[in-house]
């Protein structure tokens, strides 16, 4: 449009373009003439319309038109060199539309056409869920999309062993969900039944004041609702480190031995030892801990866990999403000459691919990428039973494990967050990749690992936080990285 509108003109139309149902209510407020604004507003839509279709070929843009006003919409953006007063022919046509009713609908029509020309494909990489509310309803509209990829994240692979009933996943997301108020996204979001937890949690901690257990966001823990589900999370947490526990004495290729910290809990002194020191606890009141095998679920944990697994297993709204997320997703993908993945790459601090041992065999790089993804696939599709567990338990390393490239930091730090009070153990180390990606020929390094070459080659890089309110761009590297937090959060 150029000068022909103001920068007003031009927002106002934009956001009737993003949201025109409810930016349409609005107009109808405060606008006398709605028949002109209608007018007026279907030639300008027209306009874009015609621009933004104008890069593809016609029988691309016919595949996008909505059913109900194709044939009046392809009238409208088709030059027609045989109609000699072409201003007439438009007019009758958007005339005719005033007449009959259709202004609003058509209006709604011609935006969402525009959306879908101007967004061709739909790049998410990673972190849809966790932290943030409704994460059900981004899954429900990325299920109506009409192009897409999903660069897995790590809160989506954690997801997606809960959904396939791997038991470690499911207690993490419980934990998630009751640790940032948004146990609804599980209950309501999903008709998963949490009774059996809550009644478990408030036979078991009933006198336990669970103060380590805050949740996030809270006002205080004064209400019945926040004090049961600071006992849910307590509850869910002990059963969380039992179930990591067994997992990681089962699976010793995944080098995470010292996040086994049950059993170094010394219950005189109220202590535990981390690396060798001794750290005081604010908590030591583990009631369903049983200090000689400390890994062990009790009888009540057992079938607690036993029919949480079922309910998701079973649940045909979270199945339908986990497919999505399988269907349209992987570990990382090459598009239109840009690298797209979650997290980083792991690298030793020379600069070097670091070679990661996936179930006795040593990958990096790419391989490494292409090795993790076929062991989440055989989690859902392959035959052979142990070949799935492994999978299985893929999804939960790729979660928190220090050499997962969806995670990158060397510890998950959870159980000192909830019950240490020295803040220097809190800390998470970050792979030697989060350093290194700020120089171009590392940069280099990985998009030709991944076969690209070029200056106009890029890596789109999800999951890290970027601090622009204190002057922080997401461009670097001389524009070869741009960095974007994916997460859909409010956290």
């Amino acid at each position: 449009f150029g000068h022909t509108l103001g920068t007003a003109e031009k927002h106002t139309l934009a956001t009737l373009i993003y949201y025109p149902k409810e930016k349409m209510e609005l107009v109808k407020m405060t606008e006398k003439e709605m028949d002109n604004w209608y007018k007026v507003t279907l030639y300008r839509l027209i306009e874009v319309c015609k621009t933004v279709s104008s890069k593809y070929t016609r029988s691309k843009v016919r595949k996008a038109l909505p059913k109900d006003y194709a044939y009046v919409i392809e009238e409208l953006i088709t030059e027609k060199y045989e109609v000699l007063n072409k201003e007439a022919y438009y007019d009758a046509i958007v005339d005719t539309i005033l007449e009959i009713g259709c202004a609003e609908k058509f209006i709604i029509a011609i935006a969402e056409l525009i959306q879908r020309l101007v967004i061709d494909r739909l790049h998410i990489l990673g972190d849809i869920y966790d932290r943030g509310p409704a994460p059900h309803f981004i899954m429900d509209t990325l299920c109506e999309y009409h192009s897409l990829d999903i660069q897995w994240g790590n809160h989506d692979v954690v997801w997606m062993g809960a959904g396939i009933g791997q038991m470690s996943c499911i207690a993490t997301i419980i934990k998630n969900s009751l640790r940032y108020g948004n146990l609804d996204i599980i209950e309501d979001g999903y008709g998963i039944n949490m009774l059996p937890l809550a009644t478990f949690a408030m036979e078991v901690y009933n006198e336990d004041p669970c103060e380590c257990f805050m949740i996030k966001g809270a006002s205080g823990a004064h209400d019945p609702e926040t004090l049961l589900a600071m006992k849910m999370q307590k509850a869910i947490t002990i059963i969380q480190f039992k179930l990591e526990g067994q997992l990681i004495e089962q699976r010793p290729e995944f080098h995470m031995e010292n996040r086994r910290l049950l059993h170094k809990i010394n219950w005189e002194k109220g202590t535990v030892e981390i690396e060798g020191r001794e750290y005081l606890m604010k908590d030591c009141n583990f009631p369903t801990v049983d200090p000689k095998n400390p890994y062990e679920l009790t009888p009540q944990e057992a079938i607690v866990m036993k029919r949480i697994q079922s309910a998701f297993r079973n649940c045909e709204k979270l199945q339908k999403h986990i497919m999505l997320l399988l269907k349209k997703g992987s570990l990382y993908k090459v598009y239109n000459g840009n690298l797209l993945y979650h997290g980083c790459i792991p690298m030793t601090k020379e600069g070097e691919f670091k070679e990661v041992s996936i179930y006795g065999t040593k990958y990096k790089g790419k391989a490494l990428y292409d090795a993790l993804e076929a062991y989440v696939r055989k989690a859902f599709f392959s035959l052979e039973e142990e070949e799935q567990r492994k999978g299985q338990d893929i999804l939960w390393y790729l979660w928190n494990a220090p050499e997962s490239p969806l995670f990158g930091r060397d510890k998950m730090a959870t159980f000192e967050r909830y019950f240490l009070f020295d803040e220097e153990i809190k800390a998470e180390k970050k792979n030697e990749y989060y350093r290194l990606i700020q120089k171009p020929a590392i940069a280099d390094k990985i998009l030709k690992e991944f076969g690209l070459n070029g200056d106009k080659v890029h890596i789109i890089n999800g999951h890290v936080p970027v601090h622009q309110k204190a002057g922080e761009s997401p461009i670097k590297c001389d524009g070869k990285v741009i960095v974007i937090d994916g997460g859909f959060c409010r956290a």
